[in-house]
């Protein structure tokens, strides 16, 4: 069976929130804003930013909010990706919101879209070079990287997706366990937020949207996701960072 087209290159935009509160990340967030805790001598922004150079990424857009002088001053002397800020001091627009507002910068094809705070160890393969090989913009409007709940560091929630055998994504119901959580990284095309408003607009209607339409998928993270959430968690993501190196 013949395969179907794909983009000739990964994605040379992406989009990293980082305006988020950080309400959980006490007691850094009256101080430091998420994305530049150091975790293991380095900013968590920062890890995300050197693997999309290390794929090619171009040209980044950083949406800011909470503390956002202080991550414009740590991304000011950075060359790669090249770093665009979206200023939203006036207004925090929510997970789709804020990508809304910065589609005029990130191009008319498909997107990285990551986490600012998302951390993982790759294993043999980079995970974002491993979605931008398995992004097919025939059958899909959005590609996200997920990591299995019961090995991720840090992680004891229920799950947020349920993935069928041809990668296809069911969300979570109310009542629910599913065996895989959004690990923050993901690919997206503008088509994904067609119709969405102006404005704060959250990620989650979108997401139903594209799985009712089947058109929302996901990918098994290869190695190891740790969700530092807390303050309590970086210690045991820096364990695992250490464990990784030795």
């Amino acid at each position: 069976m013949a395969k179907n087209p794909k983009p000739a290159t990964a994605p040379k935009h992406a989009m990293v929130l980082a305006a988020g509160l950080g309400t959980r990340m006490r007691p850094f967030n009256g101080r430091v804003p998420k994305p530049l805790v150091p975790v293991g001598g380095k900013a968590l922004i920062d890890y995300v930013l050197d693997r999309l150079a290390a794929q090619g990424v171009e040209r980044a857009v950083v949406n800011v909010h909470h503390l956002a002088d202080q991550i414009e001053r740590h991304l000011a002397d950075r060359k790669r990706p090249k770093i665009i800020i979206s200023d939203e001091r006036g207004e925090l627009l929510g997970t789709a919101g804020g990508v809304v507002k910065a589609l005029p910068n990130l191009g008319d094809g498909p997107f990285f879209h990551v986490n600012s705070d998302t951390i993982w160890i790759d294993g043999v393969k980079p995970n974002l070079a491993r979605l931008a090989d398995a992004f097919d913009p025939e059958r899909m409007d959005a590609l996200l990287l997920l990591a299995t709940t019961a090995s991720s560091i840090g992680y004891s929630g229920r799950g947020d997706f349920s993935m069928a055998a041809d990668g296809r994504l069911t969300r979570r119901g109310e009542r629910e366990v599913v065996p895989f959580v959004y690990a923050g990284a993901a690919i997206l095309t503008p088509a994904f937020f067609t119709g969405a408003p102006a404005g704060a607009f959250s990620m989650s209607p979108l997401f139903d949207r594209a799985a009712e339409a089947g058109r929302l998928c996901g990918l098994r993270l290869e190695g190891v996701w740790m969700h530092v959430g807390t303050p309590e968690a970086i210690a045991a993501a820096e364990r695992a960072l250490l464990t990784s190196a030795v």
